[in-house]
């Protein structure tokens, strides 16, 4: 990640905010021609993969394989849907303006996109990333509030708690490597899936890693690798759930956070409830690590 200085070096026109302009003029024939491999590579491997709500998201947003998408005109269709508007950045920003953009209803969307020779892996998000994974759950108005709660849940942790750390895992395990259980089977809506080709197949379909169903402070114990696929990923009934759990004073869970055990990524607990491929239940200990 790049510092503040150099941020400011490269981009003498970022605001206080850390926003830039995105000067949709400026992207190239090139730059373009990425956001459509990338597009059509998804729009291959999501369908019967990607839960509804993020389909039917990217339908009501307009996303489509053309060019990469205006934020203007994408904030305005978004806005009219759950208030939320996408702006522009120039890399990752500093966690207090992060959390600070959500708890208003902006996403902060890289504003650049990768190399031709990057297709299959960025380490920074770029605006595929941000803008095809993240702005179609946006549209969905629970899971929309479930992120402005999330970024003020955040300032709290921040400023108060010393928790960052356990609520950095939260977004990871739900906002970007999620699943969601459905009556045809488990389906995604973790943007850091649904923006990978092979990891959108993996994630489903590999026998693999462990499927755990969500639970809050399981989560928040739970180290995660951001260097290969997921070890585990932790399983949501239904987007109300999750807004639910997590919408809810953690002051008490931070406090018990502070002692007890934190888990490696492919750890599986006694009391974990794992989902086996094939059926629509949770088995309780199954492959338990002891």
């Amino acid at each position: 990640m790049q510092t503040v200085e150099e941020l400011r070096t490269r981009h003498p026109e970022i605001r206080p905010d850390f926003t830039i302009d995105q000067h949709w003029e400026r992207y190239g024939a090139e730059e373009h021609g990425v956001w459509r491999t990338l597009f059509d590579h998804q729009a291959q491997v999501l369908p019967g993969r990607a839960c509804a709500e993020f389909l039917d998201g990217l339908a009501k947003l307009g996303l489509v394989a053309d060019s990469i998408p205006d934020f203007e005109r994408l904030s305005d269709r978004l806005e009219s849907l759950t208030g939320w508007r996408i702006v522009a950045v120039p890399s990752l920003v500093p966690d207090d303006i992060f959390f600070d953009h959500l708890a208003n209803r902006r996403f902060p969307a890289g504003q650049f996109i990768r190399k031709p020779e990057q297709l299959d892996y960025i380490e920074e998000p770029d605006v595929f990333h941000d803008v095809f994974g993240h702005a179609p759950m946006l549209a969905h108005p629970v899971f929309a509030d479930y992120m402005e709660a999330y970024g003020k849940g955040g300032s709290r942790a921040l400023t108060q708690f010393g928790a960052l750390e356990n609520l950095a895992r939260l977004y990871w395990y739900t906002v970007e490597f999620g699943l969601v259980e459905k009556p045809e089977g488990l389906r995604i809506y973790g943007s850091g899936i649904v923006s990978s080709r092979a990891e959108s197949i993996y994630a489903v379909e590999s026998p693999s890693p462990n499927r755990i169903h969500f639970d809050l402070e399981r989560v928040m114990r739970t180290e995660y690798r951001i260097d290969d696929f997921q070890e585990s990923y932790f399983v949501i009934s239904s987007f109300e759930e999750l807004f639910a759990e997590t919408y809810k004073d953690f002051a008490s869970l931070y406090r018990k956070l502070e002692t007890g055990p934190t888990y490696k990524p492919g750890d599986v607990l006694a009391s974990d409830d794992v989902h086996h491929r094939g059926t629509h239940s949770y088995l309780s200990g199954s492959h338990a690590a002891g």
